[in-house]
């Protein structure tokens, strides 16, 4: 291999291992991106992140502490009734005990905010890991179909496989 094809290999090797930190670096500096911490868990899907407010997780939607209309929208998938309640202290338990105290990165999709005026945010976690898919993976939630969005394929097909694994709502 002649000097110059060395150049380019080893140009090439670095640009590929330059661009995962680029990107993960330019997620948290853009300027639609906030941090905060996580002050609050109200459940899987709604926490307080300090100084922003109350923030809904985008695309995914958590089952809630007691029986109500949505949980029509659960029964439709194939969710045991009897999962519901059960998955909801799960749920909760789980984001208290892993996210709550956590300093977090909020990027955003359209719209910004809910009718109810929540802060609508994809949130990762200290480790990298998005946490509206970390609980689809863990089948605490279901992806929600209503609204689009941008990882709306991701996410039904995190929660598919959470539903062939048979855990959290899925388990029977």
């Amino acid at each position: 291999m002649s000097c110059r094809g060395r150049l380019v290999r080893l140009a090439l090797l670095l640009l590929l291992a330059w661009l995962p930190a680029a990107a993960a670096v330019d997620a948290a500096a853009s300027p639609a991106a906030r941090t905060g911490t996580v002050t609050w868990v109200y459940d899987a899907d709604t926490l307080e992140v300090a100084p922003h407010g109350t923030v809904r997780l985008i695309g995914i939607d958590a089952p809630e502490k007691t029986p109500s209309e949505r949980d029509q929208t659960f029964l439709k998938l194939g969710v045991a009734r009897r999962r519901l309640r059960e998955v909801h202290g799960e749920g909760l338990a789980w984001s208290i005990g892993n996210v709550k105290g956590q300093q977090v990165v909020l990027t955003f999709d359209h719209p910004e905010r809910d009718r109810h005026g929540r802060l609508l945010a994809y949130v990762r976690l200290p480790d990298g890991r998005l946490l509206n898919r970390v609980l689809l993976e863990q089948g605490l939630v279901i992806a929600y179909r209503r609204f689009a969005f941008t990882l709306k394929d991701e996410f039904l097909a995190a929660e598919g496989d959470a539903q062939r694994r048979g855990v959290g709502l899925w388990k029977r």
